[in-house]
């Protein structure tokens, strides 16, 4: 069922079926759909997702990209269609979208995924693009291998922190700075493949849970009076940023709705969400947030527009579960 909706809500919407899409932006889109209960439109995008589909599996790419994951964020709403459509491109685009992402995308000898296709570097988004669909798909063991090889790279046990970027053949981080919305990444991509995977080798999704709440709670040492972050973590120099908020705000609040954050946590995730939401203007644009298309400066994204409705439809999880 579609979920209530309030007219900031709606803009929001509007504004990011408005915008152009890369890959990554198309399945993020499609799960925002999904969350908020529109499936026609969640069907929409998984045609256009699936149109565009590489002949090596990858769904979504619109202008040649390099990304060698990407696409798999689009993996969701795809298998969502091949079930409520049944129409069997869906179910075959799934399949070579998986096959792709576990048998033939470059990767490090340890099974780890590059990011890009023409170099060999491990990035922090690719927790987000490519855990939740191996473990919504029953893969599992190789969704939590994909966290443990970016976690042995990029993470730093001191500060609790994500670097950007790893240089597999340098064996050196390539942007060791602490980017906010990599951190988000990781802590969203964990929390959604926690959301859509009921069935964890025991253990297991303790441990993910354990790990995305500690590097929550370190992103947390950073929030400002305003609530929203530095783009680099711990450098005040860099510019203030709403997507991290947003994204931090889906973890907490969809580990609350599932029961592996407390209650506490509820009141946590609303008020980076607030802080987020003073930012939309009255187009409904989430202004101030890493912006397409390089990312290096502020201004608005389709990702961002997406994670706005996805924090939203886990408030409103979170507002119902026993745990809020």
């Amino acid at each position: 069922m579609p979920m209530p909706t309030d007219a900031t809500t709606e803009r929001v919407l509007g504004a990011l079926l408005a915008m152009q899409r890369q890959s990554w932006e198309q399945g993020v889109t499609g799960q925002a759909l999904l969350d908020l209960g529109r499936g026609e439109l969640a069907v929409l995008v998984a045609d256009a997702a699936v149109t565009r589909q590489r002949p090596d599996g990858r769904l979504g790419d619109v202008s040649g990209e390099a990304g060698a994951v990407n696409g798999a964020a689009c993996g969701e709403v795809v298998r969502y269609a091949a079930g409520a459509d049944g129409d069997p491109r869906f179910a075959a685009a799934l399949d070579a979208q998986l096959d792709w992402l576990v048998t033939r995308a470059p990767r490090a000898a340890d099974g780890t995924l590059f990011h890009l296709l023409d170099s060999r570097q491990v990035w922090a988004d690719t927790v987000y693009m490519v855990v939740p669909l191996l473990a919504l798909c029953g893969r599992t063991d190789l969704a939590a291998a994909q966290v443990a090889g970016h976690r042995r790279r990029l993470y730093d046990a001191r500060s609790g922190l994500y670097a950007a970027r790893w240089d597999e053949d340098r064996g050196t981080l390539d942007r060791p700075e602490h980017w906010g919305t990599g951190n988000g990444w990781v802590v969203a991509g964990i929390a959604r493949a926690l959301h859509l995977a009921t069935h964890w080798p025991a253990g297991l999704r303790d441990e993910l849970a354990g790990h995305a709440a500690a590097v929550l709670t370190a992103c947390l040492a950073y929030r400002g009076a305003d609530g929203l972050f530095s783009d680099v973590l711990d450098d005040p120099g860099t510019f203030r940023e709403a997507n991290t908020a947003q994204l931090l705000a889906y973890a907490a609040l969809t580990g609350v709705a599932d029961g592996w954050l407390p209650a506490s946590w509820r009141e946590t995730g609303a008020q980076l969400l607030a802080a987020a939401d003073r930012r939309v203007d009255r187009y409904g644009r989430v202004t101030g947030v890493s912006g397409a298309p390089d990312f290096a400066r502020p201004g608005t994204s389709p990702e961002a527009q997406a994670c706005h409705l996805l924090a939203h439809a886990a408030l409103a999880r979170a507002a119902v579960s026993p745990a809020g």
